[in-house]
């Protein structure tokens, strides 16, 4: 199919996060204002300087059968679940194939991770060293790669038009969203399941992160613990989870009479080259992308009116990401909604793009902006209209939102959704 510039439409979510198993879980959660951050109670935690974390409100188990659940990482799991929900949400019934409505050859799937299956390869390391080789598990491969989540999906749902698994970190989830669409855009096919996915509560990168002094260590109120743009935020939480969108053209989705939550708008791109782990403090490289975004899509700033934020909780990237949006957008900015469901999430590092992907999709649907919370005293330097304390009700008529995805390395990446 030669290139096109054809319309992508947002047909189905899916989801199982901190906040609940499923899309309608998590999007009552995040209005309500609730915390999904606990004590890690795990006795490996105890002597650590960080004991809290964001995990999963309905733990895999429960949901995937045992002999499917053994072989797949717990991203993969997390993955599946979610692709599960976005798929029937969409009006799919089977696989592409078996449900006529899409060719296997029309399909792709896009899945994200930042740090792949590092739970597996840690706990087969212990495996290894404390039982030996032949107790190793088979599956420990397949099961860690990092496009194992996009894969598992591909095969779950007979895609074939390309299988692809992006990494920038903290951005992954949003960059493979972004791919999706224009795997779209251009023809390469017709749908696409896209999403991020993480599963990294263990010690060591728990340990790590902590070490790095990049996440908060109020263990004695977790709930109180991520807190984006509150002057005393002291670094992010991670969560865990994943968040999936399908993606379609949309005379795609008019012929088979799809529901549609919103149009896909595109993406901005760029690269901060300042730092392996430090953002740009003037929030330079953010801007880019914004700009981006702008000039290669025909959004105006006008039109924007809902943001959900990277907003992570740390003091200085909070800060250069509102300085970059004021740059771009200028007084536009003063009627932009932000909201950072991270401060109830927890950051989810690779599967954030997602989840808040889905947020800003159902914040559009619903026209409801949901709230920050534990912003008890909000940062001068925070130059923005932030959702504090209750959920906001967005305008009528076409309204577009922004969400907004970096990550360790100065990835940078900006998405766009309008009403249709």
């Amino acid at each position: 199919m030669n290139s096109t510039n054809r319309t992508v439409v947002v047909t189905g979510i899916g989801a199982t996060t901190p906040l609940g198993g499923d899309s309608a879980a998590t999007w009552e959660g995040l209005l309500a204002g609730r915390s999904g951050v606990k004590p890690l109670d795990d006795a490996r935690y105890a002597d650590m300087p960080v004991r809290i974390a964001a995990p999963v409100a309905v733990d895999p188990a429960e949901v995937l059968p045992r002999p499917l659940a053994r072989k797949l990482d717990r991203s993969a799991q997390f993955a599946v679940i979610a692709a599960r929900e976005a798929w029937a949400d969409a009006g799919f019934t089977a696989p592409a194939g078996e449900d006529a409505s899409i060719e296997p050859e029309r399909l792709g799937t896009v899945i994200a991770s930042g740090i792949g299956g590092v739970t597996t390869l840690l706990d087969q390391y212990d495996v290894l060293k404390e039982k030996g080789v032949r107790r190793v598990s088979p599956h420990t491969v397949p099961m860690l790669m990092p496009n194992s989540p996009s894969a598992n999906v591909g095969l779950e749902v007979n895609a074939r038009a390309g299988v692809h698994t992006p990494v920038s970190a903290c951005a992954s989830g949003a960059e493979a969203i972004g791919y999706a669409i224009e795997m779209i855009r251009t023809g390469r096919a017709d749908v696409v399941v896209a999403g991020g996915t993480e599963a990294a509560i263990h010690p060591l990168p728990v340990a790590a992160f902590a070490n790095m002094m990049a996440m908060s260590k109020n263990n004695d109120e977790p709930e109180k613990a991520s807190r984006p743009y509150d002057k005393a935020r002291d670094g992010f939480v991670l969560g865990e989870g994943a968040g999936v969108v399908i993606l379609e053209s949309a005379e795609h989705a008019a012929a088979r009479g799809a529901k549609v939550y919103c149009e896909a708008l595109g993406q901005g791109l760029s690269a901060d080259s300042h730092h392996i782990a430090q953002p740009e403090p003037t929030g330079r490289g953010i801007a880019a992308a914004l700009q981006n975004l702008l000039d290669t899509t025909d959004l105006k700033p006008a039109e924007v009116v809902h943001l959900n934020a990277h907003a992570t909780s740390t003091p200085q990237g909070d800060v250069a990401e509102v300085k970059a949006l004021r740059k771009v957008l200028g007084e536009e900015l003063d009627h932009v909604a932000v909201s950072a469901t991270k401060s109830m999430t927890g950051h989810l590092l690779g599967g954030a793009g997602g989840i808040e992907t889905v947020a800003t999709v159902l914040a559009l649907h619903h026209r409801t902006a949901p709230p920050t919370i534990n912003v008890d005293d909000l940062d001068e330097e925070v130059d923005a209209d932030i959702v504090r304390g209750e959920p906001r009700a967005l305008p009528e008529g076409t309204i577009a939102a922004i969400n907004n995805s970096f990550g360790f390395g100065g990835h940078n990446v900006v998405l766009a959704f309008r009403t249709v």
